[in-house]
């Protein structure tokens, strides 16, 4: 059995088909009804035609004084015929009232009774038209008495045009629609071209199986994603919206927004903004009833102008938990290959040893060394509560030694587990931007020493960093971004330091002598999880 291929056209090709095909149709049809009202108009105005002529026959003194006197019978023959020829109708009869033909195109007809069939109501006095084959042939036949003044009849006068030559006169009426036919035609095919070409630059060449894909494509992968997407036209009005969007608005207590204008369903939103400005704006924070999301706004553009907007956002608080695990995850990597180079360090020393067969002294430099890192450790975790801030002080700790610096945690640290864990992460930001300036600042120095304070008190947390390095020349302008008196376009880390102290709601303080070091003391509104008690 032999498969049939399916054969698919395309869509311009598809609508030009079918715009065709409805033209041609729609202009068959009105082709047959024009075409019968054309044909019974073309008849009905022959006929009032031969009337008028008939009327005017009957109504001249002429052919009444030849019917009544028989001596001036010639004369209706010869002016008969002259009207015959001057109207251009097949003939004019007259009749006597016993049917006696008085003129007629061909004279040997004369005196000879009238043929045809359709006299009779003429005689009695009526008007009409009528269809009948006479001596010339078959002929449309208009009848009309000729009555004297008095109103008495004396006969009856007969036009007859040829039906050959209504036919003729109808089908040169027709012509007319045929000629509108084909330009209706021609019209509607380059309609159709230009309709189709514009329907597929609108859809940029897409075949609708292409477009069908895209938009399954498309709807997987709205449902797939972790973000919120919402898109609005020109308008504001919104378009799009997809699940995980409809869900974080549900929990804002936001329903429905679909169809409706955006600065009417939140608040917040800057869409309109961007569809007035076309400008973007990316990683903004927005509160939606106590919920604070991360979003990103970009204009849609069409032919150069702005034809509408969407926004992609997410829950900051889904945020924080992945930076929360990612912050963790590296301060304890970082850790652990710092504390791996230092202890690839201390096998090396336990190897040469074991080589000098010292063994005592083996003993003693192993007991020395595992004592020392169960102490610092042991202190670590007793002091520093939470296991990120934890972590990430092991780690400088371990850093620090591996540039050959001296980190010194002072005995009364003590910082208890926050009540916001994003607290941890902006503490971090905080020590560990003032931990590596004072790396680098000590790097030069004979004394390369750095003292680290975190005191807490009656919720307020007091930090401090000193270092013995070269001293600032310029603490009026190290918190500016992009200030640095290093190369590599840094000048970074002291503007965010600066960020989340403000954030935390504290202060700042810098004491710093030119080649005798740099402290800097914090203080900051802290919460902790044993206030809650």
């Amino acid at each position: 059995m032999v498969k049939i291929k399916k054969i698919h056209l395309k869509l311009y090709v598809r609508i030009g088909l079918l715009v065709c095909g409805v033209v041609a149709i729609v202009l068959l049809v009105a082709n047959i009804f024009i075409s019968q009202k054309i044909e019974n108009m073309t008849r009905k105005n022959l006929e009032e035609k031969a009337f008028d002529i008939a009327y005017i026959v009957s109504q001249s003194p002429t052919i009444i004084e030849g019917l009544s006197n028989s001596s001036n019978e010639d004369k209706i023959q010869y002016l008969a015929n002259k009207i015959k020829d001057s109207t251009n109708v097949q003939f004019v009869v007259v009749t006597d009232m016993n049917g006696i033909r008085k003129s007629h195109p061909d004279k040997t007809k004369l005196g000879k009774k009238a043929v045809g069939g359709d006299f009779k109501k003429a005689f009695q006095g009526d008007e009409y038209v009528s269809e009948a084959k006479g001596t010339l042939g078959e002929s449309l036949r208009t009848f009309v008495p000729i009555r004297k003044s008095n109103g008495h009849q004396i006969g009856v006068v007969v036009v007859g045009i040829s039906m050959d030559k209504v036919h003729e006169s109808v089908i040169q009426s027709a012509h007319t629609i045929y000629f509108g036919i084909i330009f209706g035609l021609l019209t509607g095919v380059a309609g159709a071209g230009l309709l189709a070409n514009n329907i597929k630059k609108i859809m940029f060449g897409m075949e609708p199986h292409d477009i069908a894909k895209l938009l399954n494509t498309r709807n997987t992968m709205l449902k797939s994603i972790r973000e919120g997407v919402l898109a609005v036209d020109k308008y504001g009005i919104i378009t799009l919206v997809n699940d995980e969007a409809c869900r974080i608005f549900n929990k804002a207590g936001i329903y429905n927004v679909m169809g409706k204008r955006v600065d009417c369903c939140i608040s917040s939103t800057r869409l309109i903004y961007v569809l007035k400005s076309g400008k973007e704006e990316l990683d903004r924070e927005q509160e939606i009833k106590d919920i604070t999301l991360i979003t990103n706004r970009i204009p849609i553009f069409i032919n150069g102008k702005v034809d509408g907007a969407i926004a992609t956002f997410r829950d900051k608080t889904q945020l924080k938990i992945l930076a929360e695990q990612l912050t963790g995850v590296k301060l304890y990597a970082n850790a652990l290959r710092a504390q791996t180079h230092e202890f690839m360090n201390k096998l090396h020393v336990i190897l040469g040893m074991l080589s000098m067969k010292s063994y005592d002294e083996l003993s003693q430099y192993i007991k020395i060394t595992a004592n020392k890192y169960q102490r610092e450790i042991g202190f670590v975790v007793r002091h520093f509560k939470d296991p990120v801030l934890s972590g990430f002080i092991l780690g400088k700790m371990s850093y620090a030694r591996e540039k050959g610096v001296n980190l010194i945690l002072s005995e009364n640290s003590y910082v208890p587990e926050p009540f916001h864990k994003e607290t941890a992460h902006d503490l971090i930001t905080i020590v560990g931007n003032l931990i590596d300036n004072a790396i680098d600042a000590v790097f030069t120095s004979d004394d390369k020493t750095i003292y680290l304070s975190m005191v807490f008190n009656a919720q307020c947390l007091h930090i401090t960093v000193s270092d013995t390095g070269c001293g600032l020349e310029d603490k009026n302008r190290i918190f500016k971004k992009g200030f640095s008196t290093k190369e590599d376009n840094r000048g970074i880390g002291l503007y965010l330091v600066m960020v989340s102290v403000e954030k935390l709601k504290g202060c700042i303080d810098v004491y710093s002598k030119i080649n005798e070091g740099t402290t800097f003391d914090i203080k900051i509104d802290y919460k902790s999880e044993e206030d809650k008690l």
